[in-house]
């Protein structure tokens, strides 16, 4: 196993890539890094600007593509702008949703049939939830229909715990083909957890959280950002503050632990079982924050059962602000990134 992982981690740093920058738009040279970025992709109201993107899921009808974003900005308190969208490929709006509803959005999920789940992904001390805290907002998951009307939610508005019922920065959450709900509880200061709920919202059991939770050791977590689950309904969780990907059964067993994929902070998994990472912090000098020098930012693709990585598309930007951190891949390959330091969305079209 060891020495497997080894050399996963020797194939993550070989062949950095070049950039040429085209028409404002850059293409990276390798062989086998066939993408173009591209900006502006999406079409916005006249005066409306797109804030941080924090989520991105296709639609099961494989013709759109939603898309998540704070308001314009880098929160929702107190805001009447919708922070939901549903785009076309060509990157017009067709449908915005959940205005009012939520402060500072962060994970995004739908399941199978259709319903849309939120986190609200601050933590207690967290500057950027301050101000939903003092709305009583927070602190909450919820459940919604595509006409942005909510279904359920899980945790109590504004108040952070650690017990079965309340959550301190609920960074991702995913439902399984089943109905059952996973959250990645404990983003930068969070509970540091993986909480695993039934169809209905009952508490099921965790891994890692605790006293003292931010955590090296297997099965715990530091700034577990994002999860989604595998063909073969693994559970891979970006535990980013370790710069390791932990896998999981659905019985909370860990399997595997991945670091191949740099510091990854959020994740996809397509229809193919091919696996998406962004790293968008590593070699980012953050003095007591968890730095991963060494590597170089950028999106790593490889195949879900295996951990092979494939391709490495290096950050085009190069700069000291984060890049990718949320991000998706459309049917025809076109991968969809949220770069949060900069605001704005990457979209990489495959050119050859």
């Amino acid at each position: 196993m060891f020495d497997i992982r080894k050399i996963l981690h020797r194939a993550a740093l070989v062949g950095a890539l070049g950039i040429v920058i085209l028409g404002g738009n850059a293409l990276a040279q390798s062989g086998n890094n066939p993408y173009r970025v591209i900006y502006d992709w999406e079409q916005l109201p006249e005066g409306r600007s797109l804030g941080v993107v924090s989520g991105v899921i296709p639609d099961s009808d494989g013709e759109h593509l939603w898309i998540m974003e704070r308001c314009g900005g880098n929160g929702c308190a107190g805001s009447n702008l919708h922070p939901i969208h549903k785009f076309d490929l060509d990157g017009n709006i067709v449908k915005s949703i959940g205005a009012g509803v939520f402060a500072w959005p962060h994970g995004f999920d739908i399941d199978d049939q259709g319903n849309i789940w939120v986190t609200e992904g601050a933590p207690v001390g967290d500057a950027r939830g301050e101000p939903g805290f003092s709305m009583g907002m927070g602190q909450q998951v919820f459940k919604l229909n595509q006409d942005g009307e909510v279904l359920m939610t899980l945790g109590e508005p504004g108040v952070a715990g650690d017990d079965e019922s309340h959550f301190n920065g609920p960074a991702a959450v995913h439902v399984a083909p089943n109905g059952e709900i996973w959250v990645a509880d404990g983003h930068r200061g969070g509970n540091n957890r993986l909480v695993k709920f039934s169809p209905t919202g009952e508490f099921q059991f965790q891994i890692g959280g605790g006293a003292g939770s931010e955590s090296k050791e297997a099965a715990r977590f530091d700034d577990p950002h994002d999860l989604k689950m595998d063909a073969d309904g693994r559970v891979l969780v970006a535990d980013r503050g370790n710069s390791r990907i932990q896998i999981f059964d659905q019985q909370g067993n860990l399997l595997y632990i991945w670091t191949q994929f740099g510091k990854p902070s959020g994740l996809f998994v397509n229809s193919n079982n091919v696996l998406y990472v962004s790293d968008g912090l590593s070699g980012v000098e953050r003095p007591g924050w968890r730095d991963n020098f060494g590597w170089e930012r950028g999106i790593r693709i490889g195949n879900a059962a295996t951990g092979w990585v494939e391709t490495f598309i290096l950050d085009h930007a190069m700069d000291s602000g984060s890049g990718a951190e949320f991000l998706a891949a459309d049917h025809n390959g076109t991968i969809y990134a949220g770069e949060v330091g900069r605001q704005r969305l990457a979209v990489y079209r495959l050119v050859r």
